[in-house]
């Protein structure tokens, strides 16, 4: 009798507490998908077409000088000094060390433009789903392209960091804060 009674008990209450999580509202979101059917990433794709083939142009005229500089240089190896030779080699090497310099600079600008038009895209995403997880009455928007949060309700979490910090023995007093934030002052 007993146990029955412990069993309905614990079922009341399990039902009660889920009954409050359902009442709760989730919702999904894949928002890699939302980005890449927004108009600005299609003109960002554009631009960054537009740039990836100025920044190819130049290389291959680089390569096309360089090209034609070796070629010279094999057709007229047989005539030239060592001097002369040392020198078209020298240059030929530096020409090939600019080329890989040039080739790296421009991954390197390539990716920073890219960065650049893709940040503010993001941000209206952002702000999208928070404005419609609001609205919504959302608790909880799960981003189903990454596996993580696209969107929470902060002011209906509790932040437990200072119950686990006290877990841990971890204690916040003002000299303690004040040694780690300033230890290239003590030096």
């Amino acid at each position: 009798m007993m146990k029955k009674t412990l069993k309905l008990a614990l079922a009341a209450v399990l039902m009660l507490g889920s009954s409050s999580l359902f009442a709760q509202k989730f919702g999904r979101i894949n928002t890699q998908e939302i980005i890449m059917s927004m108009p600005e990433t299609k003109t960002m794709q554009t631009n960054m077409e537009a740039f990836g083939k100025e920044l190819q142009d130049n290389i291959e005229t680089m390569n096309v000088e360089f090209n034609t500089k070796f070629q010279d240089y094999q057709k007229n190896l047989n005539t030239y000094t060592d001097t002369v030779r040392e020198m078209k080699e020298r240059e030929l090497q530096d020409l090939q060390g600019r080329i890989r310099e040039f080739q790296e600079r421009a991954q390197q600008d390539y990716q920073k433009k890219s960065d650049e038009l893709l940040s503010p895209i993001i941000q209206k995403a952002k702000e999208a789903i928070d404005k419609v997880s609001v609205a919504g009455g959302y608790m909880f928007v799960f981003d189903t392209s990454t596996g993580s949060l696209a969107y929470f309700n902060e002011t209906t979490l509790t932040d437990i960091a200072p119950e686990v910090k006290k877990e841990l023995g971890i204690t916040d007093t003002p000299e303690a804060a004040a040694a780690t934030t300033t230890p290239a002052a003590a030096e």
